[in-house]
């Protein structure tokens, strides 16, 4: 057992000593002390007893940031669409940590019948133990959705990784072409279901390229009660028109939005071109979030939906579209990792232990290189990721 193993194992203090800390707001502190799974002292030259037991990491040429939340991924692995020989893998701890992120949100995709939710349970508390954040939503493509317990209100209520339901197709060849009602009723058992269970409950709706685009979101806010909070479309920048119509869709609800980090974009937009084009068109920054939809499948089909073969998304597309969007000055570090940290903490119903890093917060942190390319990931004070380690 290493020495880092050891501190780890026995639940002990780290201190962390960087050259500057974004809360995402830049704070006047260079030392960061977790304990406990938490942050418990920020301040400059924080001293400590030496008979404590703690460990010093001294990182003076890296900057300390929210530990990233992807609110997307086909943990157990998605795809299916061309047979079982196109089922995508799952994704390993390492791979997540890898890339700054701490936090994941598991979903079920097309396939509901081979994969389940108990098959993505296991795997997010798999995650879970091999020290991830890991939490799902219950449910899959088709309505009505496959579910833990036999009901959308049991699996919130008693079962503390699921937070909502998704991803719920809309728009697509794919999907189960549910009526409007019925995506009423899921949506309506998702709220109160997170109601009871003091969870936010989002509904989370992957759009896809058919001709009815965000209608069915937009008749749902308009002609019942639900709160704009409760919904959330994701992959809205498949095609400019959609992108568009996602602008307008944000503006006129006070809604957010999420965008996907394609690796290959095709007749999409990437998510570095979303977002540009999101705040250029008055979307307000904390109304936007990203993810990254890794290890589902990228199928391509023909005009008549036939399948022609697909790739495997991966997570690295996300944080290299995000970091253009600081080198190329469309966003400060400030406002660009509210895209991947607070504002997805906000939207999952998380904000008051993740996205930000203050006393009290779990610590979750990510040190960055001056070229914002994650050193190390901790998640509740747990070293998963050293990109100095030989490992």
């Amino acid at each position: 057992m290493t020495s880092r193993d050891a501190y780890d194992a026995a639940g002990l203090m780290t201190l962390l000593r960087v050259g500057g800390i974004f809360s995402p707001e830049r704070i006047e502190a260079t030392d960061l002390l977790m304990a406990g799974g938490k942050i418990v002292a920020l301040g400059n030259d924080l001293g400590v007893p030496e008979s404590w037991p703690i460990e010093v990491i001294e990182a003076r040429h890296l900057i300390a940031v929210p530990a990233f939340i992807d609110q997307h991924v086909h943990v157990t692995g998605g795809g299916g669409e061309g047979g079982c020989g196109t089922r995508c893998p799952e994704i390993s701890a390492r791979e997540i940590a890898a890339m700054g992120i701490g936090t994941v949100v598991g979903v079920l995709g097309t396939d509901s019948i081979s994969r389940s939710p108990a098959d993505l349970l296991a795997k997010v508390r798999g995650l879970g133990a091999e020290g991830i954040s890991a939490f799902m939503y219950t449910g899959a493509y088709r309505v009505p959705p496959p579910t833990l317990t036999g009901d959308i209100q049991r699996d919130l209520a008693w079962i503390p990784e699921v937070i909502g339901l998704g991803e719920i197709a809309l728009s697509d060849h794919r999907s189960s072409q549910p009526r409007q009602d019925e995506i009423e009723r899921i949506v309506s058992d998702t709220r109160i279901g997170a109601m009871l269970a003091g969870k936010r409950g989002i509904c989370h709706f992957h759009i896809g390229d058919g001709k009815r685009g965000l209608e069915p979101l937009r008749r749902l806010l308009s002609e019942t009660e639900i709160p704009a909070d409760q919904v959330i479309p994701t992959h809205v920048n498949r095609h400019p028109a959609l992108l568009e119509e996602a602008a307008d869709y944000a503006l006129t609800f006070d809604a957010s939005v999420d965008v996907t980090a394609f690796e290959d974009a095709g007749d999409g937009l990437s998510s570095f071109d979303a977002v540009s084009r999101l705040l250029a068109r008055g979307v307000p920054p904390e109304r936007i979030t990203m993810s990254s939809d890794c290890n589902g499948s990228l199928p391509e089909f023909d005009a008549k939906g036939t399948y022609l073969g697909m790739k495997v998304a991966r997570n690295t597309t996300l944080i290299a579209d995000w970091q253009r969007l600081v080198h190329e000055g469309v966003l400060p570090l400030e406002s660009a990792l509210s895209l991947i940290s607070t504002n997805v903490a906000r939207v999952l119903g998380l904000h008051a232990s993740k996205g930000h890093l203050a006393i009290g917060f779990e610590a979750d942190v990510t040190l960055l290189d001056n070229d914002l390319q994650p050193q190390q990931t901790f998640v509740a004070g747990k070293c998963l990721y050293d990109g100095s380690s030989t490992e």
